[in-house]
């Protein structure tokens, strides 16, 4: 540690190497207690689902159950319990809502920029950042309205109305994340597909989708995960036990005296691995997709 003097008295200055120590180490403890701050929701999810009684050790503080048990998971997998006996009907639900909504998100957001960005269309900057101004009404206020318009078109208690709605949310922030990365694409590569005589829709599917890969995986991600973490308008919109998803479904747990915790942790903890695996396989796209897209070339 060197001491320096100025005029109002002395000031104490860190070394080189013992600043790089002290901020490797708050770097560390500020990462330490993010990771515990996240994780201790999941992990008491993970405790109550091991308890082969009713789930009623993480209320006792105990930091790991005494004799652990899968029976919760075995219950609900093979839906042996009352409250999950439409499980895997359910959660064939949530992954049709959510593989739909993704690719339906990727199919108008990527032909909607590439209209907006390739063609050269008239006032496209308007109509690429008017849709974001539905991000300025909170989801929760449009629910009524929107429940109406399914009604009158024939489509409640359907999957379809859940899929219109995650659409109607995701897409703006697909158009804008996928305009700012096409300009990363040279305008060359399809006025040269042009001359070569390709048509627009042959630009679209030879040159601007493989090229695009990365930011569709990022906002084909993105709507995946808003679809699986929905459950406001699933929950108004879907009322008979088959049509529901089983984020609705585990809300069912609340609605019963002899619902037990451990088989609605099992429930959750398996709901949300598909999203886990599916982000970490496609995070070096979205990575990508996202920062590239985020500076203009």
């Amino acid at each position: 540690m060197s001491v320096t003097r100025v005029s109002d008295g002395p000031v104490l200055r860190l070394r080189p190497w013992l600043r790089r120590v002290v901020a490797e180490v708050a770097s560390v403890t500020l990462a330490v207690a993010l990771l515990i701050w996240s994780l201790t929701p999941v992990y008491n999810m993970l405790l109550i689902a091991l308890d082969r009684d009713e789930g009623d050790i993480e209320f006792e503080g105990i930091i790991w159950p005494a004799d652990p048990s899968l029976h919760s998971f075995h219950t609900v997998l093979t839906q042996e319990y009352w409250l999950v006996e439409d499980f895997w009907h359910q959660f064939g639900n949530s992954f049709f809502i959510g593989l739909m909504t993704m690719f339906l998100t990727v199919l108008i957001g990527s032909l909607a920029s590439f209209a907006f960005g390739r063609m050269r269309l008239s006032k496209g900057w308007l109509l690429v950042n008017a849709p974001l101004l539905t991000y300025a009404v909170p989801a929760s206020f449009l629910i009524i309205p929107f429940t109406r318009l399914m009604a009158g078109y024939g489509l409640s208690n359907t999957l379809w109305a859940i899929i219109a709605a995650n659409v109607t949310f995701a897409t703006p922030y697909a158009i804008l994340i996928l305009q700012q990365y096409a300009r990363l694409i040279p305008i060359e590569l399809d006025e040269a597909a042009q001359v070569d005589g390709a048509s627009p829709v042959q630009i679209y599917r030879r040159v601007y989708v493989p090229l695009m890969a990365p930011a569709l995986a990022a906002v084909g991600t993105y709507a995946l995960l808003l679809a699986w973490n929905e459950y406001l308008y699933q929950y108004v919109l879907l009322s008979s036990t088959r049509n529901m998803t089983v984020a609705v479904a585990i809300a069912q747990f609340f609605n019963s005296d002899e619902a037990p915790w451990n088989y609605m942790m099992a429930t959750a903890v398996i709901y949300s691995l598909p999203p886990i695996v599916i982000f970490y396989a496609l995070r070096r796209y979205m990575t990508e997709g996202l920062t590239r897209g985020a500076v203009k070339g």
